[in-house]
């Protein structure tokens, strides 16, 4: 016979003294570091733990006894609900200083290599409708909050087109308004869920593997132009029709209308067919006046405005001159490698992905750029000593690995490369350090610059320059 579990309980007057990962606070709690979502320093919480190990515990606030001076007042009506922007609460300053600290400790406590001063972290020009690209869900049976179940009524219309809630595959918030993207996006998603609605279209059932609607991705772009890709889970085309042409009548600014239909129990659309309804197949950003082409499956940092900052560090902290040879690894749709080619004798592009390596190819031709090359494959069975060997020497590697880092057999071929100089473009300062410390043998740092790519959660770009030691 099992023994039942003791309760956890509820701790009163509780005290968050700080932040910590993944946009949580922190406190303590019978000298157990406490976790606690959507706490600011300052505040004074009743919370209940709801987890409890040897070394940490975690909890959630149940009553806010005295709010901390720091707080301000979230804008989204979603916050806290659907895991998004965590630090809405926090104000834009003191999420700039915890994205600072958050790349100090990285270098200072697991990279623990000679760094020299940190330079102070770029903020973003926009904190709201910053996103150049969403994704929501169709469900039938939106998650309810505590507040719905608390208030006895009945919610017959649980219909959903949002934002999956975290940790749970199946459980979908329905999105009133979202100030991640331009209000055009909110305009599209509503009217496409109240016409959906209205003629009786089924939404999916997530656990089912059954519905009609299943998802939409839009994207607009700085240029203004818009994307917006229907998935939908049945081949029914006369529906499908209508649901398009709806669209394409209600909103003729749409540059690329598209759809999917994807019977597969999986979301991705990377393996489907992906079909034009009206428009072209493309929307463009522009950049220093370079113009990049974004298909349905093209990979383009969200924040466009913010991504050209961080172009603009990673093109200074290269040093170039013209007369080098870069590799750019990691390169994506060659958005980097294009934009620093003006400057470079010749620029080597390699990615993972094929589809992304046609799109690096397509921009550059677009932009009348000869000077690119781009392979595709596994990094770490493209870049050997012999692709070295064949295509030369780089003076200066440029590299935006995924948030996991660098594989240790890509550093080794780097540390035998021996470029003057390498620019390490990072979304994980974490994974950066780590790979730090290994390039310690041959490189110094010689700078770092934090740039905000996502204000109001706790994530944060970091561009180091790495110098050869000679």
């Amino acid at each position: 016979m099992s023994r039942k579990k003791k309760p956890l309980p509820i701790v009163e007057n509780f005290e968050i003294t700080g932040v910590a990962a993944e946009g949580k606070s922190l406190g303590r709690w019978n000298d157990l570091v406490t976790f606690v979502p959507y706490g600011a320093p300052g505040d004074v919480v009743d919370i209940q733990i709801t987890r409890k190990k040897n070394s940490f515990a975690e909890a959630s606030i149940i009553r806010m006894v005295k709010p901390s001076e720091m707080r301000v007042k979230p804008i989204c009506e979603h916050f806290g609900v659907c895991g998004g922007c965590k630090w809405q609460h926090i104000p834009y300053d003191k999420q700039l200083q915890y994205k600072q600290q958050q790349v100090v400790d990285a270098m200072e406590r697991i990279a623990k290599v000679e760094i020299p001063p940190i330079n102070p972290i770029l903020g973003s020009a926009n904190t709201v409708q910053y996103r150049n690209k969403l994704e929501f869900t169709f469900s039938n049976k939106c998650w309810l909050t505590r507040e719905q179940l608390a208030s006895g009524e009945e919610f017959p219309d649980r219909n959903a087109l949002g934002f999956h809630i975290p940790g749970g595959f199946d459980k979908v918030l329905d999105i009133k308004r979202c100030w991640l993207q331009d209000d055009i996006c909110n305009e599209i998603r509503l009217f496409l869920r109240k016409y959906c609605l209205e003629k009786g279209y089924s939404f999916y059932d997530i656990k089912a593997g059954s519905g009609f609607m299943r998802m939409m991705m839009i994207r607009v772009a700085s240029t203004g132009e818009i994307m917006l890709v229907v998935v939908f889970s049945e081949q029914n085309q006369t529906a499908i029709n209508d649901v398009m042409t709806a669209l394409a009548q209600q909103f003729p600014q749409i540059t690329c209308l598209m759809y999917v239909v994807n019977l597969k129990v999986n979301d991705s659309i990377t393996d489907q067919e992906v079909i034009l309804f009206s428009g072209r197949d493309y929307i463009e950003e522009v950049m220093e006046g370079l113009r990049f082409r974004i298909g349905p499956k093209s990979f383009y940092q969200t924040n466009s405005m913010q991504a050209y900052e961080l172009y603009k560090v990673a093109r200074n902290f290269a040093e170039l001159t013209g007369n080098e040879l870069v590799y750019d690894l990691y390169t994506g749709t060659g958005t980097i490698a294009n934009f620093i080619s003006r400057q470079a004798r010749q620029v080597i592009g390699i990615e993972y992905v094929p589809e992304a390596i046609e799109d690096a190819k397509l921009n550059s031709r677009v932009n009348g750029i000869e000077n690119t090359l781009f392979f595709a494959g596994d990094m770490k069975d493209i870049l050997t000593d012999d692709f070295v060997a064949i295509h030369g020497q780089p003076e200066v590697m440029i590299v935006d690995p995924p948030r996991a880092g660098m594989h240790e057999d890509v550093i080794k071929v780097i540390l035998n490369a021996e470029p003057q100089r390498i620019v390490y473009v990072s979304c994980n300062p974490a994974t950066q350090a780590r790979d730090l410390a290994l390039l310690d043998s041959k490189y110094k740092v010689t700078a770092i610059q934090p740039v905000d790519m996502f204000p109001h959660t706790h994530h944060v770009e970091n561009v180091v320059q790495l110098t050869r030691r000679f």
